[in-house]
C-alpha cells in the first residue's frame, strides 16, 4: 500500500497495516546539518512529514532520520539493514552525492546501485533525491577553516564533474525502476537563470539552508501524492466510531 492510499485508511484499516514509516537515508544533508549546526526541524524529511500530517491528521507519520554526515554510498551500504530496512519503511528516500564527489565515479555509482537493490528487497517504494549543487565560488563568509575544501568542490562543480556523478547516479536509478526526485536539476535550473546558488547553501559549500531543505520537501511531495494533489478541507480527519 502507498503512503497516498495508507492516508485515507480508517481505523480498521490503521490496525491491521499500521501507521506510515519513511526512512531518509544519507549523508550530512539528510542529518539535518546546515553551518555548525543541526537543524532537525526543517530537514526536509520533517517538512515533509508535517506537509503529509496537513493531509489527515489520523494516520501517524513517523520519519526515522538514517542520515550521518560525512557518509557516503560507499560505507552506507554496510548499515542498510539496521538502519533502513529492519523498519519496515513504506518510502525509503535515498540521498547519497555530496562526499561521494570525492571517490572515483565507480565507488559511487556501484554502491549506490546495491543501495537500491537492498532497499528495493524490503518492499518499500524507493526514491533517489539528488543532492543540491555545491558551491561555484569561494564566499567571503565560508567557514575559515574549509576554504581550501570550499575551492576544491567549487572546481568540482564548475568543471563538470558534479554534474557528471549526477547524470550517472539518476542513469543507474531510472535503469533499476527507481523513482527519481530530481533536486539537482533544480538547483542547476536556479543557476542557469542568474540565482546565485551558493548563496543557498548555508555553509557556502554543500549544506542547503532551511529554505531550500522545502525545496526537497515540495519535490518529495508532489512525487508521493501526485502534482495534482488538491486536499479537501474537513471540519476534522479524526476518525469516529459508529455508535
Amino acid at each position: 500500500m502507498h503512503i497516498k492510499e495508507k492516508l485515507n485508511m480508517d481505523k480498521e484499516a490503521l490496525l491491521k497495516n499500521g501507521a506510515i514509516t519513511i526512512v531518509a537515508f544519507g549523508d550530512s544533508v539528510t542529518h539535518g546539518a546546515l553551518n555548525d549546526t543541526i537543524d532537525y526541524e526543517n530537514a526536509y524529511w520533517n517538512v515533509l512529514k508535517r506537509k503529509l500530517n496537513a493531509i489527515r491528521d489520523y494516520v501517524p507519520v513517523n520519519v526515522i532520520n538514517s542520515g550521518i554526515g560525512g557518509d557516503r554510498a560507499g560505507l552506507a551500504v554496510n548499515r542498510i539493514e539496521r538502519d533502513v530496512t529492519s523498519h519496515h519503511p513504506d518510502l525509503i528516500i535515498v540521498c547519497f552525492g555530496l562526499n561521494d564527489i570525492n571517490v572515483e565515479l565507480e565507488d559511487y555509482i556501484e554502491p549506490l546501485k546495491k543501495i537500491f537493490t537492498e532497499c528495493k528487497k524490503s518492499g518499500a517504494d524507493v526514491i533517489f533525491m539528488t543532492p543540491n549543487m555545491l558551491n561555484t565560488y569561494v564566499a567571503d563568509d565560508a567557514p575559515k577553516q574549509h576554504l581550501d575544501y570550499a575551492a576544491i568542490t567549487a572546481s568540482y562543480q564548475n568543471e563538470g564533474k558534479m554534474d557528471k556523478y549526477m547524470s550517472a547516479a539518476t542513469d543507474a536509478a531510472k535503469e533499476m525502476d527507481v523513482t527519481v526526485c530530481d533536486c539537482y536539476g533544480e538547483w542547476k535550473k536556479l543557476y542557469n537563470n542568474g540565482v546565485d546558488t551558493t548563496k543557498l547553501l548555508a555553509n557556502r559549500i554543500n549544506h542547503p539552508t532551511s529554505k531550500m531543505h522545502e525545496l526537497f520537501a515540495d519535490m518529495l511531495f508532489d512525487i508521493v501524492m501526485g502534482k495534482n494533489f488538491e486536499k479537501k478541507d474537513s471540519a476534522t480527519t479524526m476518525y469516529e466510531d459508529k455508535q
